[in-house]
């Protein structure tokens, strides 16, 4: 009998959603898409990563979904999205447009964050029109725009042409993960997550990444190996945030640096000490802060200033912090809103 795929118990089992709904990309692509919270609340787009589902967001559903409006989608082939004919960057713009369009009403804004591919899924948006409408802010994850095949440390190699040509047929492989099992586990853990990760967080990984299928898998791989959307970095002009795992071995902390030099509006870079790649399910709680403070400073306060402008009423919101015992941020802190963005 095979096992689903995400756990079903505890902190990381998908919580059920309010809604569900079928997004229809541009090439007719269909993409399975959640909606949890209350109506009317902040909204908070999230975008997975590379062989991941909604799933993998379901302890940020859950501690936002309280008083936001989350929507999750599975990207094409992933999760409860059928596979596509094609795969590209293109699609990925495309697919979060989509998805944009069916969840929110004409001009109304959101928080967009995206994990691994789901970042490089929002710099490949940057420049549509109706991104820039719908993007109040951006929360970068554990990502990159370019040379990521070049930049991996999965393998304990010296940097150079070997290590890349070897990365490339690694993480390309066109054969099945199988199921998953002790040796599985301490692969995956070792390749995707911090070396202090939990059990329950590894094995929720596990389930979310075996699951996905070896084509659809390695159809990305290819697309990822050729990436460079740095031309995107540099028309994600919303305030974006960065975060990343110090022991990020698929996208090392010199993506992130990269990215927080190159955005035209970085309101800060996080480095999580002891974190791998997967910091949604390492640290939730630094990632769920963040993107809390992110909706605080940008997208709440814009609305108030919004609601308010007709009683000339002044509203200020708090902030919180990102630190928790287990995965402190240490770099640089999420600048304060500028007048002119309190009253966009």
């Amino acid at each position: 009998m095979n096992r689903p795929p995400h756990v079903t118990a505890g902190r990381y089992a998908p919580p059920a959603a309010g809604r569900e709904l079928v997004a229809v990309s541009a090439d007719g692509s269909r993409l399975h898409v959640e909606v949890h919270g209350p109506d009317g609340a902040p909204a908070v787009v999230l975008s997975h990563g590379w062989t991941c589902s909604t799933a993998f967001w379901a302890a940020q559903i859950r501690e936002l979904a309280r008083d936001h409006r989350v929507i999750a989608y599975d990207q094409r082939g992933h999760g409860r999205s059928p596979a596509a004919a094609s795969y590209s960057t293109t699609a990925l713009a495309d697919d979060l447009v989509a998805v944009l369009e069916a969840t929110l009403a004409p001009g109304e804004r959101a928080l967009v964050a995206g994990h691994s591919m789901g970042g490089m899924t929002v710099m490949a948006a940057a420049g549509r029109p109706r991104f820039t409408e719908h993007a109040a802010a951006v929360l970068l994850c554990s990502t990159g725009s370019s040379r990521l095949v070049a930049e991996a440390t999965v393998l304990p190699l010296r940097p150079g042409r070997a290590r890349t040509r070897i990365t490339r047929g690694l993480l390309g492989s066109p054969a099945p993960l199988g199921p998953v099992t002790p040796a599985t586990r301490a692969v995956l853990k070792y390749a995707t997550m911090g070396p202090g990760s939990a059990p329950e967080r590894v094995e929720a990984c596990a389930r979310i990444v075996h699951a996905c299928p070896a084509g659809v898998r390695r159809a990305w791989s290819q697309v990822l190996a050729g990436l460079d959307l740095d031309e995107g970095v540099a028309q994600l002009t919303v305030p974006t945030a960065v975060i990343v795992g110090r022991d990020d071995r698929l996208t090392p902390v010199v993506h992130a640096r990269g990215l927080a030099a190159a955005l035209p509006h970085c309101v800060g870079l996080t480095e999580l000490t002891g974190m791998g790649h997967m910091t949604p399910i390492e640290a939730p709680e630094a990632v769920s802060s963040a993107l809390r403070e992110l909706t605080s400073r940008y997208l709440t306060t814009r609305a108030a200033a919004t609601t308010g402008a007709a009683t000339s009423t002044v509203t200020s919101t708090a902030t919180s912090t990102a630190t928790t015992a287990a995965a402190t941020p240490v770099a640089t802190a999420p600048t304060a809103p500028t007048e002119k963005e309190k009253t966009q």
